[in-house]
């Protein structure tokens, strides 16, 4: 996507700025056909309009408007822009065909991870998508007995700071050298992902900002009572439910 970006840039800056190519697949699609300023001014607002409604892109409309206004910014057509919009074009395309080879291999990890025994415990856990509960899965094989206890767990993890106490100075505790990167991984995307949907997993997150925590060193708090009650629930084989556990 960088690469996109950077081809465009060198001869339609306005449009580059205009749009997160990463996350609007309308804004990717005018690029398929439209990624010049006098080709866009050509073609005109209502034409692409209709033209990207008919490729079922969203908000095709605001799109169309924007991209106009990006165009009638600039009137000069810069050496580079012969080359750039030929780049710019075969790039947008791969980025599609990307996008659909990933949309597949979601839709694979979705239907193999659901056969799993314990993968409606892990949905229903907020944070936990289909691809992060393969991920957990991948990484631990669902069985968690084999780690002994959740404290165990934890330093496997990488969420228990073991200590690293000097002469007279203790107290001092660092994340240990060796721990899955993959697991840590798993849980801080999953605590991030359930800021945004967890009531309390935003408490909790707030209370130890209001701590004098850092952003990191709030999330892997929060990460770390996260996998305590996943820990129980895969135990206990029971689905989340507004949990006292994680707001206290």
């Amino acid at each position: 996507m960088s690469d996109l970006s950077g081809s465009l840039l060198e001869y339609f800056p306005a449009l580059e700025r205009a749009f997160d190519y990463s996350r609007s697949k309308a804004a990717l699609t005018l690029l398929t056909k439209y990624r010049t300023p006098d080709g866009i001014r050509r073609a005109g607002q209502t034409r692409i309009h209709v033209w990207l409604k008919k490729q079922g892109a969203r908000s095709s409309a605001a799109v169309a408007a924007t991209a106009v206004e990006s165009a009638k910014s600039q009137h000069t057509i810069v050496p580079a822009q012969g080359l750039g919009e030929g780049i710019v074009a075969a790039l947008a395309k791969e980025v599609f065909t990307l996008n659909e080879e990933l949309a597949d291999l979601d839709a694979l990890i979705s239907e193999k991870v659901s056969e799993h025994q314990h993968t409606q415990v892990l949905l229903s856990m907020p944070g936990f998508g289909p691809v992060l509960a393969a991920e957990f899965l991948g990484a631990t094989g669902g069985d968690l007995s084999v780690f002994q206890s959740a404290d165990r767990f934890d330093g496997v993890v990488g969420l228990a700071p073991g200590p690293r106490d000097s002469g007279r100075i203790s107290g001092n505790h660092h994340r240990p050298r060796r721990y899955d990167r993959r697991l840590l991984r798993v849980f801080y995307l999953s605590g991030l992902s359930a800021l945004k949907s967890c009531p309390a997993s935003r408490g909790y997150y707030d209370r130890k900002r209001t701590e004098g925590k850092s952003h990191i060193q709030a999330m892997l708090s929060l990460a770390r009572r996260r996998l305590n009650v996943l820990w129980a629930m895969l135990r206990d084989g029971t689905s989340y439910s507004l949990p006292v556990s994680l707001a206290a």
